[in-house]
């Protein structure tokens, strides 16, 4: 009887096994910078896309009531006691209805506060197109870390991507996405310098702006741009806070204003005040911003100061070019 010839098992050796998973391991890291660009390149485009829905639903505001909307609207009798400013809507809330939030506007009572407890509601609701997919923050209802002396102190917020473009601003209280006492004082001494976004109040010495009071031209004013920190997320974004710093920004001679990271700031910066009303995104070298013309342009972190300056007023007539 003939014996059948030894046949080797079926399946892989140990060795074989080994070089499979290495040559899988090795396509894996391969693949996986390739698939984070693209997630980038993604999340880059629905960015600019938010961007590009405000730019259209600012302009249809303006359309709407002749000028764009305010950066904060607040009420005082005294502009000199910052402790009697109460504060209202601001240029996000006021253009819900032209963002396909019609039915979240109606939620909001413009006759009281942003903190009274019947704007709860709009203070707490996730707004996808006011959110950067890239901003690690994002969807979170936070305490932001200052409030008005008039109230405020700690009513909860949705957080947000996206401010407006206060103005020029230097260091400590000069800003013009601030107390009425500054915006007063900058109005008297520095108006050239106002942003497209400001506190303004009625009876006050400055109003929304309009397409009528941009000099400069809408092609060369910042209207919006990303505002993201990884740390002090409380001193981050809040889009329906209408306090000072949660939902405008301003302008400094500071290239550390632009960080995605507030703590970061605080270590180079000449003033907090920078760090608080500064910039920053999650898109590597650079932040988009809306122009007034409805375009959306990546702004590099590493542009000069000046240039970014000259952006961010209406009606100070610097040249300005953009790489």
């Amino acid at each position: 009887m003939t014996r059948a010839p030894n046949r080797r098992p079926a399946g892989f050796t140990l060795i074989e096994l080994l070089v499979v998973i290495a040559i899988i391991a090795v396509l894996i890291g391969l693949l996986l910078p390739a698939v984070q660009k693209v997630r980038e390149a993604a999340q880059r485009t629905q960015c600019t896309n938010n961007l590009k829905q405000m730019g259209l639903a600012l302009h249809n505001y303006h359309d709407a009531n002749g000028t764009f909307p305010s950066g904060h609207k607040v009420t005082t009798t005294d502009y000199s006691n910052d402790n009697l400013a109460f504060y209202y809507a601001n240029w996000a809330i006021l253009i819900l209805p032209y963002m396909e939030q019609q039915s979240l506007y109606q939620q909001f009572d413009p006759t009281v506060s942003i903190f009274d407890a019947r704007n709860k509601v709009i203070r707490e609701t996730y707004v996808s197109s006011y959110t950067c997919p890239a901003d690690i923050n994002a969807n979170q209802i936070l305490v932001p870390e200052s409030s008005p002396g008039s109230g405020g102190g700690g009513v909860a917020f949705m957080t947000g991507s996206y401010r407006g473009m206060g103005g020029v601003s230097a260091t400590g209280f000069d800003q013009w996405a601030g107390f009425p006492s500054e915006v007063r004082k900058n109005f008297l001494t520095r108006a050239g310098l106002r942003g497209m976004f400001h506190t303004d109040w009625p009876g006050g010495p400055i109003r929304p702006e309009s397409m009528n009071t941009i000099p400069d031209g809408t092609s060369n004013t910042l209207f919006v741009g990303e505002r993201a920190t990884r740390t002090h997320v409380s001193r981050g974004t809040f889009w329906a806070n209408s306090f000072n710093l949660y939902s405008l920004s301003g302008a400094y001679n500071q290239s550390a204003t632009l960080l995605a990271d507030y703590d970061a700031c605080g270590n180079v910066a000449s003033d907090i005040a920078q760090c608080k009303y500064g910039w920053g995104s999650f898109h590597t070298g650079q932040i988009n911003f809306l122009f007034g013309d409805g375009s959306v342009r990546s702004v590099k972190t590493s542009i000069d100061m000046q240039v970014f300056i000259a952006l961010a007023t209406v009606g100070n007539g610097e040249p300005v070019q953009v790489d």
